[in-house]
């Protein structure tokens, strides 16, 4: 039999991400120890007494269909937290709760993006973003970030990409993959090419808002003159380690709300009522469990940064969030082991998983060829071992 898939199929690509993590595990299961560096997943548990809440949900028979936006109480204490953490006002109407940020962006992107939109994103950014806006046939316009500014783009850029056509801006702050955090002051003179482009929504990925190691997270939100332009995406799965949980969620003005609550409804309707129950609870408790998880990625940058920078030809800088490094790694292009050349950065982590048996991502897949992605969500001891093994195979390339 042929089958016949449909075109839009041939637009999109696996994430570079998941198809690493994959690798990883077949050669896991060879027997082969991988010191997997690949994955943006917290390796803590979902703390104790966000799960006691679900299974106090289950006792109490939430097992049924909630509302496609989530529960009312989730909605308002999803507002309430943007109250109290970002002195935000949004109603809880004004909240739609998903099966993960990644469907909070995808219901956005399928809501404001036609076909022949152009959408901007700098680089280097989440592999998702192109990828959906290729499924609404929109245009990208990338616009390249160097290291030396941090990965961050500027005003004078972002006014210069901007035309006629422009519907969207995509952006992450803390960002994955470069861990770059956006400071008020940068994020004011955004906010201030935004203002002269009100046809222009802004998508502010917000989902490693506690994973922060240069102070209060800023939101671009805060500046009211572009806060009906702004669609803030955030979740669970990275400040209180809920992966699993698969709740994410957006803020935005309500007429934007009402086309998320519409779309969800015809994917998924909503997302898990044990989720939701777990959420107000992770949500309306302290963050003492999310701070003592930040302290102890803080150690982990800390030891990562100082060994990716003490091994010749990377070019490293300093993480103010999240919890990966985004070297630049040109300077192994073209040199060689034992007849195997490295051309591209994919090539150089084909060298390192099957040589350093250490698991990494082709900076490519962000938007940034010449970087490969590390994360150290993982034991001190791994890192260890990952930065011993990168050292040495490095090393040997000439």
């Amino acid at each position: 039999m042929t089958f016949q898939l449909a075109e839009r199929l041939s637009r999109i690509s696996e994430p570079q991400t998941i198809k690493m993590a994959k690798l990883s595990r077949e050669l896991k299961a060879q027997g082969i120890d991988i010191i997997d560096l690949s994955i943006g997943e917290p390796d803590f548990d979902t703390p104790v007494h966000i799960r006691d809440a679900a299974k106090k949900a289950l006792d109490e028979g939430y097992t049924h269909y909630t509302p496609v936006a989530g529960y009312a109480d989730l909605r308002a204490a999803v507002a309430q937290k943007f109250k109290r953490d970002n002195k935000l006002d949004y109603t809880a109407e004004q909240i739609v709760v998903s099966t993960g940020a990644k469907q909070s962006i995808a219901n956005l992107v399928l809501s404001v993006v036609n076909p022949g939109d152009e959408v901007i994103i700098p680089t280097p950014y989440w592999v998702t973003y192109s990828e959906l806006v290729r499924l609404c046939h929109g245009d990208i316009k990338f616009v390249a970030c160097s290291v030396e500014n941090n990965y961050k783009i500027t005003p004078a850029q972002l006014e210069a990409a901007i035309t006629p056509k422009t519907k969207l801006f995509m952006f992450s702050s803390p960002c994955n993959p470069s861990g770059s955090v956006y400071s008020k002051a940068e994020l004011e003179g955004l906010a201030a090419v935004f203002q002269r482009h009100p046809q222009v929504y802004i998508m502010s990925d917000e989902i490693y808002e506690y994973i922060n190691y240069s102070g209060p997270h800023e939101s671009i939100a805060q500046f009211p003159a572009i806060k009906d332009q702004v669609i803030i995406i955030n979740g669970l799965s990275k400040g209180f380690a809920m992966t699993g949980w698969r709740l994410g969620y957006t803020a935005s003005a309500l007429p934007l709300a009402k086309a998320f609550d519409k779309i969800q409804s015809q994917f998924t309707s909503a997302t898990s009522s044990i989720s939701q129950r777990a959420a107000v609870t992770a949500l309306t408790g302290d963050l003492l469990t999310a701070q003592s998880m930040v302290e102890e990625f803080r150690k982990r940058r800390d030891f990562i940064a100082a060994g990716l920078a003490a091994i010749p030809g990377l070019k490293v800088n300093e993480p103010e969030g999240a919890f990966y490094m985004f070297p630049d790694i040109s300077a192994f292009f073209g040199k060689s082991f034992e007849g195997e050349t490295i051309e591209n950065a994919d090539d150089l982590c084909m060298f390192l998983l099957h040589k350093a048996h250490v698991s990494t991502v082709a900076g490519g897949a962000f938007g940034t060829p010449n970087c490969i992605r590390l994360s150290y969500a993982t034991s001190m001891d791994k890192l260890g071992k990952g930065l011993e093994r990168l050292g040495t195979w490095l090393g040997k390339l000439s």
